[in-house]
C-alpha cells in the first residue's frame, strides 16, 4: 500500500472510530441505574420516613439523574417489617429499614441499631465505624447475600405511652405492650407481654385495646402518630434507646454492579442522612414536648431511679442468658461491651463538675 493510500486508510479509520465513539459515549452517559427501595417507615413520618425521601433526592441530584432510587411506602411492595428476604433474594435492590426488625432471624442484629442503657451518639458510632461493630454486621449480613450501610441516626427516645400512671414495676405485670429490640426482652422479665408492630399499626392497636401501652420513638413522631389521643402518660428517659441507628439494606449483587461513582454517591448521601437526621431530632423534641403538655394534656413522667435500676438489672440478665445460648450474640456483645470498657477512659476524662454546667 502506497503512502497516500495508507494515509487515507488511517484517516478513514480514525474518522470511523471517532464516529463510533461519538455514538457510544452519549448512550453510556445517558444510562440510568434504577433501584427499587421499599421503606419500613412512611414518607410522611418525621425523621424516619422524611430522611428516606431526602436521601433519594440527594442521590438523584448528585448523580444528575443517572441513579434513580424509587421510594416505596410500607406495604406497597413488601410489608414494612419484612424487607430481609426480598433484599436477600434480589426481589428489590434495597430497603430503608432497621436491623432491629431482623432479630427474629438474627437476635444479635439488635446491637447494630440500639442497646438498652447504651451510649450516646458519638460513642455508639465510634464502636460501629471504628470499633468493629459494622465489620461484624457486614460479616453477618454477607452470609445472606446482603450489604448494609448506616442510613440515619436519631437521638434518645421516650420510654413509652401508658393509659394510666405507672407507680411501680409491679404494675407493669400483665400489660400488653408494643416494644422494639432488646428492650422488649427486658420488659418481658417484668411480666410484660410484648409484640412488634409497624408504625402505622400501633395507633389502631392502642385504640382498640389490643395493646395497653406502646413505645415507638420520640415526641415529634409520637405526636404525628396520635398516641396522645389514647394514652396520656408519657414516660422518660428512653433507657432502651439512647440512640438509634438504622441502615440501608442492599442486595450484594446489586451493590457490586454499581459503578465506583454510584457507590461513592450512596455513601455520601447516607453520610448526610446520618448527620442531618440526628441533629434534626435533637433540635425539635423540646418543642414537641411542650406541645404535648400544653396542647394535648399529656402528663410527662420520669421513671424513679429504683425502677430504672430494675430495668438495668433485667438487661444484664438478658445479656447473660442470650450470650449463653447464642454464640453470635455473645460475640457481638463482647465486642460492644469491650469497646465501651476502653472508651470509658476517654469518657471519664471529659466529665465536668455540675457547677460548670449551670
Amino acid at each position: 500500500m502506497g503512502v497516500v493510500k495508507l494515509t487515507r486508510f488511517l484517516v478513514a479509520a480514525a474518522v470511523t472510530l471517532g464516529f463510533t465513539a461519538a455514538l457510544s459515549t452519549p448512550a453510556d452517559a445517558q444510562r440510568v441505574e434504577r433501584w427499587k427501595m421499599p421503606s419500613a417507615f412512611g414518607s410522611k413520618l418525621p425523621h424516619l420516613g422524611t430522611s428516606a425521601v431526602r436521601f433519594v433526592k440527594n442521590v438523584e441530584e448528585m448523580s444528575d439523574g443517572k441513579f434513580d432510587i424509587k421510594f416505596f411506602e410500607p406495604g406497597a411492595l413488601v410489608p414494612g417489617l419484612e424487607c430481609f428476604d426480598p433484599v436477600s433474594k434480589g426481589s428489590v435492590e434495597a430497603c430503608w429499614t432497621t436491623p432491629g426488625y431482623d432479630t427474629g432471624k438474627i437476635p444479635a442484629a439488635a446491637f447494630f441499631t440500639t442497646v438498652p442503657f447504651g451510649p450516646a451518639f458519638g460513642e455508639f458510632m465510634a464502636w460501629k465505624m471504628f470499633g468493629g461493630g459494622n465489620e461484624l454486621r457486614d460479616e453477618i449480613y454477607g452470609k445472606y447475600n446482603m450489604i448494609a450501610l448506616d442510613c440515619f441516626a436519631i437521638g434518645p427516645e421516650t420510654s413509652g405511652w401508658f393509659r394510666k400512671e405507672v407507680n411501680s414495676t409491679a404494675e407493669l405485670r400483665g400489660m400488653k405492650m408494643r416494644f422494639f429490640g432488646l428492650g422488649a426482652r427486658v420488659v418481658q422479665k417484668m411480666g410484660v407481654s410484648t409484640q412488634l408492630l409497624a408504625a402505622g399499626d400501633i395507633y389502631p392497636a392502642l385504640e382498640r385495646g389490643v395493646i395497653d401501652a406502646t413505645e415507638f420513638s420520640m415526641p415529634t413522631m409520637d405526636i404525628a402518630l396520635g398516641f396522645h389521643q389514647v394514652a396520656k402518660y408519657n414516660y422518660f428517659p428512653g433507657w432502651h434507646q439512647q440512640v438509634s441507628v438504622s441502615h440501608l439494606l442492599m442486595n450484594k449483587d446489586a451493590f457490586n454492579k454499581l459503578s465506583k461513582q454510584n457507590k461513592a454517591i450512596l455513601r455520601a448521601a447516607l453520610g448526610d442522612a446520618i448527620m442531618h437526621t440526628y441533629v434534626e431530632t435533637e433540635a425539635k423534641q423540646f418543642g414537641a414536648m411542650k406541645e404535648m403538655a400544653d396542647k394535648h394534656g399529656v402528663k410527662i413522667r420520669r421513671w424513679p431511679d429504683a425502677t430504672l435500676a430494675a430495668f438495668e438489672k433485667a438487661w444484664n440478665e438478658v445479656v447473660a442468658e442470650e450470650s449463653a445460648k447464642d454464640p453470635l450474640f455473645k460475640k457481638v456483645s463482647e465486642s460492644y461491651f469491650g469497646f465501651r470498657k476502653n472508651y470509658k477512659v476517654w469518657l471519664d476524662s471529659q466529665k465536668l463538675e455540675a457547677t460548670y454546667l449551670k
